[in-house]
């Protein structure tokens, strides 16, 4: 419980010190649940949809925390609202986990039109993970490795430049020392979070 507590204050500053930062308020909120606080992870969670209504995953965490607090009606809102843009970004796994949720709760699922079909994406393009947007891709790998290939893949030039600004603050502000792998593992969760890889 010391190692959560220890993370909730972590985060707390973080989000303190930018009341932008999504992330921040995202491992603040599942901090929060990890150490079976509910409440404070809801107002987090709320944040960081109010920061970035696409993060399809702060609204099954959300959901999760509202259920946990005995609010059943604004929990299946707010799953019927996640599913919709997870459906609309192709976040296929958290559409999946909310879809399963609204219906162990007896809840009619919602119409799921169907992906509008992409025009194929040029050479030099990509379908960003973070921003939901056709916008240029990076030149080469971020890294020389597979993990490089497939950010590459998946993630806009702009939203990586952005993540170097965040990653910089997070090794920052976390104290991370990279050398430690325990380390290396909470940057890269934290990369996957910001950057929304599975």
């Amino acid at each position: 419980m010391a190692d959560v507590a220890s993370r909730i204050e972590q985060f707390k500053i973080m989000a303190e010190a930018n009341p932008k930062d999504e992330l921040a308020f995202f491992s603040l909120g599942r901090a929060y649940m990890d150490a079976g606080q509910p409440q404070p992870a809801a107002d987090a969670l709320a944040k960081v949809i109010e920061l970035n209504p696409r993060m399809s995953k702060a609204y099954q965490m959300l959901a999760n925390a509202q259920f946990a607090i005995g609010q059943k009606d604004a929990a299946i809102q707010t799953l019927t609202s996640g599913a919709r843009i997870a459906n609309d970004r192709g976040d296929m796994m958290p559409r999946n986990d909310m879809l399963r949720t609204l219906k162990e709760h007896g809840v009619e699922l919602p119409d799921m039109a169907p992906q509008q079909a992409q025009k194929p994406l040029t050479e030099g393009e990509v379908l960003c993970s973070r921003c939901g947007l056709v916008k240029p891709k990076m030149a080469r790998p971020p890294f020389s490795s597979a993990q490089g290939k497939m950010i590459q893949e998946k993630v806009c030039a702009d939203c990586w430049r952005e993540w170097i600004g965040m990653g910089t603050k997070v090794i920052n502000e976390l104290r991370l020392p990279l050398a430690d792998p325990q380390a290396q593992k909470v940057f890269d969760q934290h990369m996957y979070e910001f950057l929304n890889l599975k």
